[in-house]
């Protein structure tokens, strides 16, 4: 029976169907901790997470078992052992779970017992649950292997610690959400501690996987509540753990050494990373050379493009003006000093040709009607096919610039600035726009390739919003005040609230009732609108999935 074990966890990104590149991290890892006892890697490590239906190919299944043979196998030269999730068939059905390799084979296998069906997950339509867990036996040691979801709910680790558990080792696939890490150490796994009296190590995946994105910050709690180690956010880690076998009053109980204890991304950083990471690993992993996007002189582009630079590089990034008659001279100064500030490269093509192009064209069919949102929205297709024309022709992705507060309410249009292959602001209110700006302009991110000081003009956060697409715009002649219309939105769509309930917090009927019908009428353009990080609780796609076609309100 060991009196001390050598546990590393590894805090990897993972490449959702590369089983090949994902066993090569289990084999690069293992190489630089050789003096473990046992690495640790995250839920469904082999295959990525989450695969959706990619994993019911059975070529996808045969290929993870024979990696994970082969992973096993290579246990056999008296190294560390290995702890690797994947997919498993048992008698027929698909399992999430992890298996124990150790000594040249699999020594033990458990699964997933709580399969999560709520919001970005969809685990019921994949999965059997396994039966209650039973614990494994390592080096005289009886470890508890809860999966994610196993811990949210008392019963696994219960019944665990019933059948003698010494050690939680959870593996995770958990999702970044604002205030997330806090939930998961304070109100799920510090819990699940103290209620067992067993000390609980939590290793997460990091990194980004088209609308959801991982922040990593494993930890190691103790028994008592107490945070004993505390992984970085937003980056791989690989961490040593020392655990001693020590005697508490009658008994012996395991304890984890001292480590560090990193501090995690403070809001609004979190969120900005959250995009940052998202953003990096949509391009890197999709194998774009870069990203085009419009740079309008407005705030949404300008933090979009900061976004872009701090997750690729300016050399990455190339920004386009595209004046049209209405755009104020204001907007090309901001526009270029913002390039400038962030380093990237600047075209201006002016769209106006375009325009003349298609009102002639239009002219005879268009006679007798005054113009009206028809050539507004003109203009800003004209621009999305612009710099489509430079995606097709030079290789980079588009990003759209789009926030949430203007995706709810159909202020965006279809086919023109909703073009592009990916949203980085899709998630994100028109206030947190204005909350991560004013934050980028004096801080950098941890994991940012950006410069040091502000990325655009203060101009650009102080002048009021226009889509400049008529003399004088605001979009405030469309639209109530930000914070008003986010107050509602947010009510509508994060706690599904009734206008009636809204009302009697103290907003107005008219407003909210606009609000409501403008939010429902703009679900077939969020249908095809393009990809983007989940930073809420409720994004679109994902979490929320409404009928595009329904006579329902609350009003």
């Amino acid at each position: 029976m060991a009196d001390r074990l050598i546990i590393t966890l590894a805090q990897l990104n993972q490449n959702v169907g590369d089983l090949a590149a994902n066993a090569a991290s289990v084999r690069r890892v293992r190489a630089q901790a050789m003096d473990s006892d046992l690495i640790v890697f995250p839920e469904m490590h082999l295959v990525g997470y989450p695969p959706e239906d990619l994993i019911q190919k059975p070529a996808l299944i045969a290929r993870a078992a024979h990696e994970l043979e082969a992973l096993a196998a290579e246990t056999g030269d008296g190294g560390p052992a290995l702890l690797v999730g994947s997919v498993f068939v048992r008698d027929g059905a698909l399992h999430n779970g992890v298996a124990l390799l150790e000594g040249g084979r699999i020594a033990a296998v458990r699964f997933k017992y709580e399969l999560p069906n709520y919001g970005t997950f969809d685990e019921k339509r994949y999965f059997l649950p396994g039966p209650l867990p039973e614990p494994v036996l390592f080096k005289g040691v009886m470890l508890g292997l809860p999966i994610c979801e196993d811990i949210w709910h008392p019963d696994v680790c219960r019944h665990l610690a019933g059948l003698g558990a010494e050690i939680f080792l959870c593996v995770n696939g958990s999702p970044y959400e604002i205030d997330k890490d806090v939930l998961r150490i304070d109100g799920v796994a510090k819990r699940r501690a103290i209620d067992t009296g067993i000390p609980l190590a939590y290793v997460n995946r990091v990194g980004g996987q088209d609308e959801v994105v991982f922040d990593g910050a494993s930890f190691v709690v103790g028994p008592e509540g107490a945070l004993w180690i505390q992984a970085p956010d937003w980056e791989e880690a690989v961490i040593r753990t020392e655990w001693n076998r020590v005697q508490v009053g009658s008994s012996h109980r395991w304890r984890c050494g001292p480590g560090d204890v990193h501090d995690l991304a403070e809001h609004p950083e979190d969120i900005y990373c959250a995009m940052v990471l998202a953003l990096r690993d949509y391009v890197n992993k999709n194998r774009f050379p870069g990203v085009v996007l419009g740079l309008s002189g407005g705030i949404d582009s300008a933090i979009t493009a900061a976004i872009a630079v701090d997750a690729l590089g300016a050399e990455r990034v190339w920004c386009v003006m595209l004046p049209s008659r209405y755009t104020s001279d204001e907007s090309l100064e901001d526009a270029a000093g913002c390039a400038a500030m962030l380093g990237t490269r600047l075209d201006t093509i002016p769209i106006e040709p375009a325009v003349t192009g298609f009102s002639e064209m239009l002219a005879p069919v268009f006679a007798g009607r005054t113009p009206d949102i028809t050539e507004e929205n003109l203009q800003s297709r004209i621009r999305g096919t612009t710099l489509m024309a430079l995606s097709n022709k030079f290789g980079p992705m588009l990003i759209t610039t789009g926030n949430k507060s203007e995706m709810s309410v159909g202020y965006a249009t279809i086919y023109g600035d909703m073009n592009g292959g990916y949203n980085p602001l899709k998630d994100a209110y028109k206030t947190t726009v204005f909350a991560i700006s004013q934050w980028r302009n004096t801080a950098r991110p941890k994991i940012g390739l950006g410069p040091d000081g502000p990325v655009m003009p203060q101009r650009i956060m102080t002048k009021p919003p226009s889509a400049e697409l008529r003399p004088d715009q605001k979009d405030s002649d469309s639209l109530p005040d930000y914070a008003v219309l986010d107050a509602i939105l947010h009510d509508l769509i994060e706690q599904e609230r009734s206008v009636d309930q809204i009302v009697a917090e103290g907003q107005d009927r008219a407003t909210v009732e606009r609000i409501e019908r403008l939010l429902h009428l703009a679900e077939y353009k969020r249908r095809q609108a393009p990809p983007g990080v989940k930073l809420g609780t409720r994004n679109f796609g994902r979490d929320r999935r409404y009928p595009i076609t329904h006579g329902f309100r609350t009003a």
